[in-house]
């Protein structure tokens, strides 16, 4: 698989035409690790996972979208703080890795008493190449919690996530084969929609 980030680019039309400006999608395909951090909150893209070797009749590489969802808040923290590193993978939402054994949980071996050597941060800087390879996505979910009075003594929920959905996964849209909702089922007899028994 590969990494794709798909950003919107704004270009300039030439003189003499009523439009000035259009917008464009550009494609990058990250070779490596380095390529691959995103900070979700930057610029829109579209972020994808393709299967460069897979593709529809159209020609597109099939695939799955990142789609962010509610919390995508990137640490603020210095780097230095030891917090931070502890706990460096924070700084970027996204990172993508080649899959290791070795690499299971993105703050090291034991998160509590790291020191920000073993973690996802330290083996996304060794910057290996990712493109066309069995990789690995981590996305890190967070917020930043700011205090108020209707907080307290219990909070309300607050919640995150991330979707992935498909992308040039199907032919063709899978909806327009599906029936129409009542073709499957039997039709009710004798039944009696007050619930009058008579």
């Amino acid at each position: 698989n590969s990494f794709v980030k798909n950003t919107i680019a704004t270009k300039r039309n030439e003189a003499g035409t009523p439009r000035r400006s259009y917008w464009t999608v550009r494609r990058e395909v990250a070779e490596t690790e380095a390529d691959a951090q995103v900070d979700v909150n930057a610029a829109p893209a579209d972020l994808l996972v393709v299967n460069p070797n897979k593709r529809t009749r159209m020609g597109n590489e099939v695939g799955y979208r990142v789609v962010p969802g509610g919390a995508t808040a990137a640490s603020v923290l210095d780097d230095d703080d030891y917090p931070q590193r502890r706990a460096s993978y924070c700084k970027k939402q996204v990172r993508v890795t080649p899959y290791s054994k070795a690499e299971k949980w993105a703050p090291g071996l034991y998160a509590d008493q790291s020191t920000g050597d073993d973690g996802l941060a330290a083996w996304s800087e060794r910057d290996r190449g990712i493109r066309n390879e069995d990789i690995v996505l981590w996305y890190t979910v967070g917020i930043h919690h700011i205090p108020y009075q209707d907080d307290f003594p219990v909070m309300p929920t607050v919640s995150g996530g991330f979707e992935l959905r498909p992308a040039n996964f199907f032919e063709r849209n899978p909806l327009l084969t599906t029936r129409p909702p009542g073709l499957d089922q039997p039709p009710l007899v004798n039944c009696s929609c007050t619930g009058d028994s008579r």
